[in-house]
């Protein structure tokens, strides 16, 4: 038997090397990621807004075919994020609404992260004195006799309170909060409030360990005195110069790095 070569020379083709291809791993996604996507991709596409309520969790697992324990673990995220709330029982109140609650989210965020040493005191001094001076040069432009009257109460409540560190240490948060609601803009109202109550625990604390309370505390009232009284007098330039002096000093008396 004679072989073809001719034949057996263009049947048999010599394979090429494998190509160079640059392959990409496909990322593993959990379903609950998959029902937040789509949650948001409504909220993005202006589909749902704030105060709407989603389906209920057996009808949105079988709309978006994935388990009941993917919902849920879903709204659990989205709760903590602070974009929806959750109502039990019967009623108007329940079921799962859109929310907005940014602060709470910022909150827990810079907290935990504060705590594992991610952002240096430094840093989150350096961003409070930024915020909070443009939160009093908008106060001393546009607050209002509410907003005025607000801060003087808790000016008074501090001088009463000035024996309690720890009705001190709230009513001290509750005055930075209340002079950036002031201001009017939202955003530096919910950043200013996430960055000091995350840092409450911490001031706290520093308070109770100072070695001289009650002059610390004469201090830091004066402060908030001096800023009130610029924003009041519709003073921007100062209101901001008072803030910064204010937290740099604070930030000194109480030995938090090196910023001072």
């Amino acid at each position: 038997m004679v072989r073809c070569q001719a034949c057996w020379q263009t049947s048999f083709v010599v394979p090429n090397s494998a190509p160079d291809v640059a392959w990409q791993q496909i990322p593993r996604t959990r379903a609950y990621e998959l029902v937040i996507n789509q949650i948001e991709n409504q909220i993005l596409a202006g589909a749902l807004k704030v105060g709407d309520q989603l389906p209920a969790e057996r009808d949105l697992a079988a709309k978006l075919g994935v388990s009941r324990a993917a919902v849920r673990e879903a709204m659990r995220a989205m709760e903590a994020q602070g974009v929806v709330r959750s109502g039990v029982g019967f009623g108007p109140d329940s079921g799962t609404f859109l929310t907005s609650l940014p602060s709470k989210a910022l909150t827990q965020f810079l907290r935990l992260h504060m705590a594992l040493a991610n952002f240096p005191i430094d840093d989150v001094v350096e961003t409070r004195i930024m915020l909070e001076r443009w939160s009093a040069r908008l106060a001393a432009k546009q607050s209002s006799a509410d907003d005025l009257a607000t801060m003087r109460r808790l000016l008074d409540e501090m001088d009463a309170e000035r024996d309690d560190i720890e009705a001190f240490n709230e009513l001290d948060t509750d005055f930075h909060v209340a002079m950036a609601e002031a201001a009017h803009n939202v955003l530096i109202t919910e950043m200013t409030t996430a960055i000091r109550h995350s840092m409450r625990a911490m001031v706290l604390e520093s308070f109770r360990t100072h070695g001289h309370w009650h002059e610390l505390s004469d201090q830091l009232r004066a402060q908030h005195r001096a800023i009130y009284e610029a924003i009041a007098a519709g003073d921007s330039r100062r209101a901001a110069d008072e803030v910064e002096e204010h937290l740099r000093s604070a930030n000194a008396s109480l030995g938090w790095g090196a910023t001072g």
